[in-house]
């Protein structure tokens, strides 16, 4: 399905360049594309470029660089033609587009009087992130984030690039759907950026469980009153927290009655809770969830077989063990994994990052 999705994206006039990036589109992150550069491929690893004939190069100077009127044939292209059927989300600087490939763009802006975006023109730069949604990936830490058969309030911690979306994707889908360790939940989504859903017109294009409901393109603090009004959640998800209005929205979800599962940046939990101490502030969260370890040795770990992958291992932390501890490496050296403060074992995650 991917490898479909990214051949109607690319078209079919142009479809031989792009078959090496197309093959191996499960091992690519992003796709850099600036005017008059060489098109970058960003890989699970490892950066590289694309040559004239479209095969992977680590020399620059070999590259094919991008043109205009490569880059204008291909914003047509996922535009059908017409950017202003697109341009709200010309003025919030992304597309999504069929497959829940997410697709950024850089160049002059149109402001009003106001100084608010109108649209966008002249488009020089594009990232094009490639969707992946992988299937398992939060098994090996599923039980330890229940708890009596409920989910617990838990935030994911980690720095860019490190996997929490994804991860959080595959727990929205688990609790929607139901598994051992608890009865399935309506989950109430907001998506601002369509990342967790890779919405498309509305409609997601990954899966997100058959009891999930997802409003995108809104900002998270309006959208959780929304849902809480409209949908009636018994979980709430939100992925990358901003501020303190979120938190705050969060915690009225949390006094409505709805677990919350939710993402930060930070580099470790000190880092998070040093700009967000309202994160911490009244034990709102009763599970950390924080990467631990280099990504080649938990391959060898946990026993994963795809040298082409790059994997994590995760640590899921009770809050009572967390404030005990001096932070994250601390956990990660004395604790491993800690379940309702008592149990200790170790746990894993496996997806790519």
């Amino acid at each position: 399905m991917r490898e479909n999705s990214l051949r109607r994206l690319f078209g079919q006039d142009v479809a031989d360049f792009w078959n090496t990036v197309i093959a191996e589109a499960g091992h690519i992150r992003e796709i850099r594309m600036r005017i008059g550069q060489p098109i970058l491929i960003r890989r699970t690893g490892n950066d590289v470029f694309l040559d004239e004939q479209g095969f992977f190069t680590d020399l620059a100077e070999r590259a094919h660089k991008v043109t205009q009127q490569e880059l204008d044939d291909f914003m047509m292209r996922i535009c059908q033609g017409s950017p202003y059927a697109f341009e709200d989300m010309l003025r919030q600087g992304f597309l999504t587009v069929p497959g829940g490939h997410r697709i950024g763009m850089a160049g002059q802006t149109v402001c009003e009087e106001s100084g608010r975006i109108r649209t966008m023109k002249h488009l020089y730069y594009l990232n094009i992130r490639i969707s992946h949604q992988i299937f398992g990936v939060a098994d090996r830490i599923l039980p330890d984030l229940y708890e009596e058969g409920e989910v617990r309030n838990t935030l994911i911690i980690s720095p860019p690039g490190a996997g929490k979306t994804t991860l959080l994707r595959e727990l929205i889908r688990k609790v929607s759907d139901g598994n051992p360790y608890g009865r399935a939940r309506n989950v109430g989504v907001v998506d601002e950026r369509s990342e967790l859903s890779g919405s498309y017109l509305g409609c997601p294009q990954n899966d997100l469980g058959c009891r999930t409901d997802v409003l995108t393109a809104c900002p998270k603090v309006q959208g959780m009153f929304l849902l809480l009004r409209s949908m009636a959640p018994e979980v709430m998800a939100v992925d990358e927290l901003g501020g303190r209005e979120d938190v705050e929205a969060l915690r009225t979800a949390a006094v409505c009655g709805c677990k919350i599962l939710a993402t930060v940046h930070g580099r470790d939990s000190e880092d998070a809770k040093k700009r967000f101490p309202e994160l911490f502030a009244d034990n709102l969260f009763e599970r950390f969830v924080i990467p631990k370890g280099r990504a080649e040795d938990n391959a060898n770990f946990w026993g994963i077989s795809d040298p082409e992958r790059q994997f994590g291992t995760w640590i899921v932390v009770s809050e009572e063990i967390y404030r005990q501890s001096k932070g994250a490496a601390d956990v990660g050296q004395n604790i491993g994994i800690v379940s309702g403060g008592n149990t200790i074992r170790k746990s894993g995650y496996a997806g790519m990052l």
